[in-house]
């Protein structure tokens, strides 16, 4: 599990794919003083396993499902990517709840600078819109941030000064992918409300609960 809060700025070694694997090899210069073989780390939202690591180079393989889900089999060599190492016990949770599990990839449809500060709209697949909501948490590759204007498949995020400084979204141009993790407590009120709308109340219903 992670917080969305970005520990450093890894920069991509290498990618190359091996049958329907793909191998990443990042390096990294503080969280790689921590992490041995079989940790998991969060790369660009991602939730990946450390398969060996040599000095400041850290390699992960991308099973077809990580690469169908999200955009890390899109990396270049030299491109910057987010990360963070799993939280420990006793940590502070400063941002929120972050799996590792993308949801979609979204694509950033407009940029406004205002100052120091970066707005960006972001869109998605419609089927996701029940669970999104203004105001709550979202990961957008791995970086914890406010849900700001939404509408029914995109949203608006402001971001400010210190975190563009200290993850790759001030990177971003218009028609760039992100990695999407919506909220866990909004999925389970989504599941929950579900199965809610699925289950009329009628006397059949009542007397199958005893009523």
């Amino acid at each position: 599990m992670f917080t969305g809060i970005i520990q450093e700025l890894g920069v991509v070694e290498s990618i190359s794919r091996s049958g329907n694997i793909c191998k990443l090899s990042l390096r990294s210069k503080n969280i790689d003083k921590s992490v041995k073989t079989g940790d998991s780390i969060c790369v660009n939202g991602v939730c990946l396993t450390v398969t060996s690591k040599k000095g400041d180079l850290l390699n992960f393989d991308l099973m077809a499902e990580t690469t169908r889900n999200s955009d890390l089999a899109a990396l270049a060599n030299g491109d910057r990517v987010n990360l963070e190492g799993a939280i420990k016990a006793g940590q502070t949770l400063d941002g929120h709840f972050v799996l590792g599990h993308i949801d979609c990839v979204g694509v950033v449809e407009y940029i406004r600078r205002s100052g120091d500060g970066l707005m960006l709209r972001v869109g998605f697949p419609e089927k996701f819109s029940n669970l999104i909501v203004e105001k709550a948490s979202i990961a957008v590759d791995g970086v914890s941030l406010t849900v700001g204007l939404v509408n029914k498949n995109s949203f608006e995020i402001h971001i400010i000064p210190h975190t563009l400084k200290s993850t790759t979204l001030n990177m971003k141009d218009s028609g760039d992918t992100v990695n999407l993790e919506f909220d866990i407590l909004g999925k389970y009120v989504a599941k929950g409300m579900g199965r809610v709308n699925r289950t009329p109340i009628s006397e059949e219903f009542l007397r199958s609960k005893g009523f």
